[in-house]
């Protein structure tokens, strides 16, 4: 049984987001050469860029000097530069000049923490860990990320709710022939319903007794060491071009207590000119309508209350949600007594 120092320190790291785990923080193409790029991951500023060989580069957002964001800085031959006073810093985060005051003392020091990035199917990855030194799982990616038969579009967005209603929702398929009834894609099916879950080795999948291939029906989560996404697939009518359904696979970043960032890549398993077909059509038609739904999720999270789950009652559609919820429960539990145990034989 939890003591409840222990409940309480498992609840605030999964507010907060569980650690030693990949999450995507940008898309590529947002990672320039010549200018940086601040984002946030769990709590923590990041600045990122390419140094001169493309790589991606990330390190604290932080100038050693004063503690200005150095995301306002400039890109120097590879390195950052602090916009406030000039001083440059590498990606391992060592000063390397302060061209204020030649041959400073704070040359040479690494005064930064840096962090392990990793590219992948037009996102950035940040391995977000407490120690600079821990070695990183490997990139938990669905197959379809890098399967050439299946193509699609990467979209992000911040909502300004905490990452785990963001994760309930995608864990809740009752809610598409409700919230988004109205919608090109989720205006079909039955309004009633049971849910079942199937509890895997690798995750779950919870999905609609009644039905299959009318509405968002199911979803399924991968949670494997080193980070958590899911997928699911939304029925196309015919008018959407060719393809079959359309997938969608969402990683959720926690950002704040109360603010969260969603990344949804939208496949179709289509080739040849099928393929330039559905995507010009998805760009030209389809792009917006898809918009219109998430900003639906959005909207609807936002308006809630951050402590909404206090006071909820849950019922059988909710399986997937307090299911999701347990994982997390347990996965923060053997992380925080992990860290004990490493703490006491470290004394």
């Amino acid at each position: 049984m939890m003591t409840a120092d222990m409940k309480t320190r498992v609840e605030e790291r999964v507010n907060e987001g569980l650690r030693n785990q990949w999450y995507p923080v940008a898309k590529s193409v947002e990672i320039k050469s010549d200018r940086p790029y601040g984002a946030v991951a769990l709590g923590r500023k990041l600045v990122l860029w390419r140094d001169g060989t493309g790589d991606i580069r990330c390190i604290e957002d932080f100038c050693p000097h004063r503690g200005a964001p150095l995301s306002y800085g400039e890109i120097h031959d590879g390195n950052i530069g602090c916009r406030y006073h000039g001083v440059i810093v590498d990606g391992t985060g060592t000063v390397q000049r302060v061209p204020a005051m030649p041959d400073c003392p704070m040359e040479g020091r690494k005064a930064l923490r840096s962090y392990k990035v990793q590219e992948a199917s037009d996102a950035v990855f940040v391995f977000v860990s407490d120690n600079e030194d821990d070695e990183p799982h490997d990139l938990p990616l669905p197959v379809e990320l890098s399967d050439p038969a299946w193509t699609g579009f990467l979209c992000t967005a911040e909502w300004g709710v905490n990452y785990r209603y963001a994760l309930d929702n995608l864990a809740d398929p009752m809610h598409g022939c409700y919230l988004h009834a109205e919608s090109f894609t989720l205006a079909f099916g039955s309004k009633q319903d049971l849910l079942e879950l199937d509890n895997r080795e690798d995750g779950f999948r919870v999905s609609r007794v009644g039905q299959v291939g009318e509405n968002f029906d199911w979803t399924e989560f991968s949670v494997a060491d080193g980070g958590m996404f899911c997928f699911l697939d939304i029925p196309y009518p015919p008018a959407a071009g060719p393809g079959g359904h359309m997938r969608i696979l969402g990683y959720v970043t926690p950002i704040g207590p109360q603010k969260c960032k969603v990344f949804f890549w939208r496949m179709r398993k289509v080739e040849g000119f099928d393929r330039d077909s559905w995507r010009f059509l998805y760009r030209a038609c389809l792009e917006e309508r898809h918009w219109n739904v998430l900003e639906q999720d959005r909207v609807m999270l936002e308006g809630m209350p951050d402590d909404a789950r206090t006071r909820e009652m849950l019922y059988q559609h909710d399986i997937g949600v307090a299911h999701l919820r347990r994982a997390l429960h347990r996965a923060a539990k053997e992380q925080i007594a992990a860290e004990d145990a490493a703490k006491v034989a470290a004394e």
